[in-house]
């Protein structure tokens, strides 16, 4: 039985009192228009979620709003007859805490056509773990080996390394079959990162302001930095090969030529995560609960908070304290 009300998350802006969040009592009533209800058992923080629990990033189209891009859990109600009650759900991105109700609260209204059956292979707690973050990787993975990326081109730099969505990409390229480079400018995260699956951990120097074109060292790149350092990777990677972005840690400039695709062949692969078709987001999940599924999923969770730590993490993500990934305890398995 769905409560009168229970606790989540919301974010509000106006002209009264300005834009702010924290934990308060909701009701169903009160949610955006789904088919599906779940008790919610995990979510997860993004960058994205940071910035939109603080205001720091335009990203919530409507206010006030349940906050959290990702949510997992239980179906207790469904009014589309391929939901049960019982069954075990997610939904990553797809609207969530941008343009409806997101994933921090204790009951969640989702619409059917992005709610994604747990695959086999996983359970709620890994498929939060994995969340955007892991879903973004392996969407980058995909693109890739769509354009003909394959191990044998060279290894594979992963820049932003030690973040939530880098973390997973050392992991799951690595797991496919990759030599990754892991590029951070944590030195002290080194084991981490090789703990992970990098076959070599790299300083940012390696990808500092670079010439059109640099000696061809790596057969492709999935960058979540963006400016400078995107454009040094495009410079260094061999012929053929694809550089997926993924993020824009540093800057969303791309100060390059077009000499890497016109003497290279190089491929730029834009990674848009929250908005991908259903059919693509039903492959990727399920190759992350199989051959693609992270073999370190407990060491990338660094850390598990409740709702009420949302606002702690808000502030060491944004100040760039984080390291792996934070899971958010809801309701639990």
């Amino acid at each position: 039985m769905i409560p009168t009300t229970f606790r989540a998350f919301r974010i509000h802006n106006d002209t009264a009192h300005g834009y702010r969040s924290g934990i308060e009592d909701t009701s169903l009533d009160a949610l955006a228009p789904g088919e599906v209800v779940i008790k919610t058992a995990y979510s997860s923080v993004n960058y994205k979620d940071a910035l939109a629990g603080t205001g720091e990033g335009k990203i919530l189209r409507f206010f006030p709003l349940v906050g959290g891009i990702d949510v997992a859990g239980h179906v207790v109600a469904s009014t589309d007859p391929a939901f049960r009650e019982g069954d075990a759900v997610l939904v990553t991105g797809c609207g969530l805490s941008e343009t409806r109700d997101g994933g921090y609260s204790e009951y969640a209204r989702l619409e059917a056509k992005w709610v994604i059956p747990l695959p086999a292979g996983l359970s709620l707690r890994e498929s939060m773990i994995l969340g955007t973050a892991g879903f973004t990787a392996a969407l980058g993975l995909l693109r890739m080996e769509e354009n003909r990326q394959n191990p044998a081109l060279g290894p594979i730099a992963v820049t932003g390394a030690t973040g939530g969505v880098g973390s997973l990409a050392v992991d799951i390229f690595s797991r496919a079959g990759y030599d990754v480079h892991a590029v951070s400018g944590k030195a002290a995260q080194a084991e981490y990162l090789k703990s992970l699956g990098a076959a070599e951990v790299l300083g940012r120097e390696v990808l500092a302001e670079a010439r059109p074109l640099e000696a061809a060292r790596f057969g492709g790149g999935f960058d979540n930095v963006g400016g400078s350092m995107l454009a040094s990777l495009l410079a260094r990677t061999r012929p053929y090969g694809n550089v997926a972005s993924a993020g824009l840690a540093a800057s969303a400039e791309l100060p390059t030529t077009v000499m890497p695709f016109i003497i290279r062949g190089v491929s730029l692969l834009g990674v848009a995560s929250a908005g991908t078709v259903r059919d693509i987001r039903d492959a990727v999940w399920q190759r992350l609960a199989s051959d693609w599924k992270p073999r370190h999923l407990d060491a990338i969770c660094t850390r598990e908070v409740t709702l009420d730590g949302l606002p702690t993490v808000f502030a060491d993500m944004l100040a760039g304290g984080s390291l792996g990934r934070t899971l958010v305890r809801i309701g639990g398995e």
